[in-house]
């Protein structure tokens, strides 16, 4: 297997990700966040800071699987500097992750928590906080290198796990950047697999926020099966 994900770009030419400023509309809004922290936060954002910067992948960088979320939460990773990291989405997502033996723990408050993942990275396709959860086209355009040199950086890379139709749309895009890859074959839908070339599959799955796991759209069961799969197309 080889690793389809190619891209011109080069860490020289993006910068450091936790450093970017392209987007005005988004470097207003996670910073503003910081004077908006909810009480049950508090506490945590007095030990240890409110990060309010783009939000690097975090994993294991010899990882089979990558994850693609949307974009970091407001009061999640735009706080705690770490993908899904002191939020549900994160709690649902590495209870998940442990069980399935890529996390060493089950649970994500804070960057020094102890948290190690082993044989999977998650990055997204937005690096920082939109408001109401939706990043614009041209966000996304200019955040789409980073997610580029994470997927392409992947050379044991066999599973790409896209949440939900807009990390689908960017998986797919980055692809394009590439030389002789394949279109969009179809729109999202969960469960979905696609083989890619080199024989590293897309697998599809509902995103993991608590609008799909608190009203049972995507269950602890459904997840479970999703990561089971893409262990099995993997063969790992």
């Amino acid at each position: 297997m080889s690793n389809p994900f190619r891209t011109k770009r080069n860490a020289v030419e993006m910068g450091e990700v936790t450093a970017c400023r392209a987007c005005p509309r988004l470097v207003a809004w996670r910073e503003a966040q910081a004077s908006r922290v909810p009480r049950r936060h508090r506490e945590a954002v007095r030990m240890h800071g409110f990060w309010a910067r783009p939000v690097p992948a975090f994993g294991d960088p010899k990882a089979w699987l990558a994850v693609v979320g949307l974009a970091p939460a407001a009061q999640g990773g735009n706080r705690t500097g770490r993908m899904f990291t002191g939020d549900r989405s994160g709690d649902f997502l590495f209870a998940a992750l442990h069980r399935a033996g890529l996390a060493n723990q089950p649970s994500s408050e804070h960057r020094g928590d102890g948290l190690t993942l082993r044989g999977a990275l998650v990055t997204a396709a937005a690096r920082c906080a939109p408001p109401g959860n939706r990043p614009l086209k041209d966000e996304l355009e200019r955040c789409r290198g980073y997610l580029a040199l994470d997927l392409c950086g992947l050379v044991n890379l066999r599973v790409v796990l896209a949440l939900g139709a807009v990390a689908h749309h960017a998986v797919f895009e980055v692809l394009r950047e590439g030389v002789n890859v394949p279109p969009d074959p179809c729109r999202f839908r969960h469960g979905r697999e696609f083989r890619l070339e080199g024989g590293v599959w897309c697998v599809d799955s509902y995103h993991v926020s608590q609008q799909n796991t608190f009203t049972g759209r995507l269950t602890a069961g459904m997840f479970d099966a999703v990561l089971e799969r893409c262990r099995s197309l993997a063969e790992v």
